[in-house]
């Protein structure tokens, strides 16, 4: 079985192709229906198209979606996050305390939660703790 990867392959690249070739019929199809009148249309036989005013609607209620989307996303992660006097705000079931040992010179140190301790030393005196 070959590896994911993000190279075109040819399927992926034949998709990508008539979505492409798609996206400008279907651009090309609403410019028409939006800006010819309805008797140039009817004259060819278009009889069957939506009013003009999902032209200017459809794209508004689009957008206006996006636009609630965003805001109902910000709003509820604000809603998620626990107030500021929580216990929660500090520490959390999953918190790893950072292993004291002795680390060669210069080397990072492991990865792990930094205490609340260390954390107001850090922020309130200006130098980091001494490990």
């Amino acid at each position: 079985m070959s590896e994911h990867s993000p190279s075109p392959t040819p399927g992926r690249a034949i998709y990508g192709f008539v979505l492409y070739l798609g996206a400008f019929v279907g651009l090309g199809l609403f410019l028409i229906w939006a800006y010819v009148p309805d008797e140039w249309l009817h004259a060819v036989g278009l009889n069957y198209w939506p009013q003009k005013y999902w032209a200017v609607a459809a794209p508004t209620y689009l957008c206006m979606t996006i636009v609630f989307l965003v805001v109902f996303y910000v709003a509820y992660n604000f809603m998620l996050t626990p107030p500021l006097d929580s216990i929660h705000t500090i520490t959390d079931e999953y918190a790893k305390p950072v292993t004291k040992r002795k680390l060669p010179v210069g080397s990072v140190p492991p990865i792990g939660d930094l205490s609340i301790e260390e954390v107001n030393t850090a922020l309130y005196t200006g130098h980091l703790p001494e490990s």
